[in-house]
């Protein structure tokens, strides 16, 4: 069987990735549900037997689209009830300066979130914090020491109408 190089397509808004099949995709809903369901009862639930379900997971985690599996831990039974989204604006913008500030941000445990954004500033950080108190502290000792911010503006989170894994599959 040739290999089939991935496309994606657009279904009802959703991306796609056309190598994955009905069976795939299910596969896929069912773990992001439970990643501990045991491969006798992940092959009963996609009507398969168990060796062709281990082969379809082996190709999954071979090809990268599954990247691994953890527990999921809730942050609010942690007392980590605050979030706030931070834009950072660089003052340097140079791929030494990006390389210096992402290896600086992954040190900092209350960073939830990094993206690089395109538009009218260079980051933006989820943080995740006890409370307002303990969110200045962060911004005080942790993020205004990064290298190369010149501003930052942010913006506290109400509340979470939408938090979830990825299941567009």
């Amino acid at each position: 069987m040739g290999r089939s190089v991935a496309r994606t397509t657009v279904r009802s808004g959703i991306f796609r990735m056309t190598q994955l099949d009905p069976i795939d995709r299910r596969i896929l809903e069912i773990l992001v549900a439970d990643a501990r369901i045991p491969l006798t009862e992940l092959a009963r639930a996609v009507g398969l037997s168990k060796t062709p379900v281990a082969q379809r997971l082996k190709r999954l985690e071979e090809s990268g689209i599954i990247t691994g599996y953890r527990a999921i831990l809730s942050p609010l039974k942690l007392g980590l009830t605050h979030v706030t989204y931070v834009e950072i604006s660089m003052s340097d913008t140079r791929q030494k300066a990006l390389e210096e500030f992402n290896a600086a941000v992954r040190l900092i445990p209350e960073v939830e979130e990094c993206y690089m954004i395109a538009g009218g500033y260079d980051y933006q950080l989820k943080i995740r914090s006890r409370d307002m108190a303990h969110f200045r502290q962060v911004m005080a000792e942790r993020i205004s020491t990064l290298p190369y911010i010149t501003s930052t503006s942010s913006y506290v989170a109400m509340e979470a109408v939408v938090e979830q894994n990825w299941t567009a599959i």
